[in-house]
């Protein structure tokens, strides 16, 4: 497990621990959930990490916070040669399965449509359009997986995450005009994903990553928008939302919440439901079912590994504190 003092990887050790599985850490951070104290800058220390293991989880990355403390040369050394020393130890290894966890900001600029165009409805088959060195790296190591899987024949299961993060939005106007919460439960509709649903898709990916090859999957919870949705979300999403679920406003209310005026993507999610059996459970559904009943409708998992933040001092919106960085 790479990146397991991060945000997520501390959340699958948890979980994988928990459940009797033999977890090797490996981060850059030592913690209590620690094997291994590391980069995997170091081809070495990969290898002797990997050597034995049945699996690999791969979450250490520079992320989009660290562009602005980062350069990019530290982003190719850390998203792509960090990644393809993981690849080719596993595959000398014999290692069973290599799931990557990737994410949606791969695809960039084919995430915010023309303004009078519709809402891009983003499947795995939309091109990538990286927009920054962390979108370029990621979808650099994309390609190096599926690399070494056509040469090495190494199982290989890439996860799109969206967005899981626990911090505060890094936009200023999006911050003054939504309570944290809010937004982040309106994003549930089209780019938000809960920790608890990401855990289990890595769980299944591990699983069933012998029997698929190679495959990319968009994780996010699953949108209650189809096709038919799309031109409408950009200027009426309110409009769409109360159709579907009429007694959201009521709910909203309560807490003096308001939609988003306009969607300009949808995550689809189909494929890793077919491919991997995943069933998210945390949507849009499950959280007006929440605040209905008075509850949180954040995972007990999220809720409890917390936010890290991305640096050593604070920086921007960014809490104190560090996840992993390779």
């Amino acid at each position: 497990m790479t990146g397991s003092s991060g945000h997520l990887g501390e959340a699958l050790v948890r979980v994988l621990s928990a459940e009797g599985d033999d977890v090797v850490g490996l981060d850059l951070l030592s913690s209590a959930r620690l094997g291994v104290t590391g980069s995997i800058v170091d081809r070495a220390l990969v290898r002797r990490s990997v050597a034995g293991v049945d699996a690999v989880i791969h979450t250490a990355t520079l992320h989009k916070p660290h562009v602005i403390t980062h350069d990019r040369a530290a982003f190719v050394a850390t998203n792509v040669s960090g990644t393809l020393n993981l690849l080719e130890a596993a595959a000398d290894a014999g290692v069973g399965a290599f799931v990557f966890v990737s994410t949606t900001s791969t695809f960039g600029r084919a995430l915010t449509p023309p303004a009078d165009a519709s809402a891009a409805w983003i499947t795995e088959d939309v091109p990538p359009v990286p927009k920054n060195i962390y979108g370029a790296t990621k979808t650099a190591a994309e390609d190096l997986c599926e690399l070494v899987h056509r040469d090495r024949q190494l199982p290989c299961v890439i996860l799109r995450t969206s967005r899981f993060f626990p911090e505060t939005d890094d936009r200023d106007d999006m911050r003054a005009d939504f309570d944290d919460l809010n937004l982040k439960v309106n994003e549930l509709l089209y780019r938000r994903v809960d920790l608890d649903d990401v855990v289990s898709a890595c769980r299944l990916a591990v699983a069933r990553a012998g029997a698929l090859g190679f495959g990319r999957y968009i994780v996010s919870a699953t949108t209650p928008f189809t096709p038919d949705h799309l031109v409408a979300l950009r200027g009426e999403a309110p409009s769409v939302v109360r159709r579907l679920f009429p007694e959201y406003e009521q709910i909203f209310a309560l807490r003096g919440w308001k939609m988003l005026a306009s969607i300009d993507r949808v995550y689809v999610n189909a494929r890793a439901r077919h491919d991997l059996g995943w069933r998210p459970r945390y949507d849009f559904a499950h959280a007006l079912d929440c605040l209905r009943a008075g509850q949180d409708p954040r995972s007990p998992l999220a809720l409890g590994i917390g936010a890290k933040g991305y640096h050593a001092e604070p920086t921007g919106v960014y809490t104190p504190g560090s996840t992993s960085s390779g």
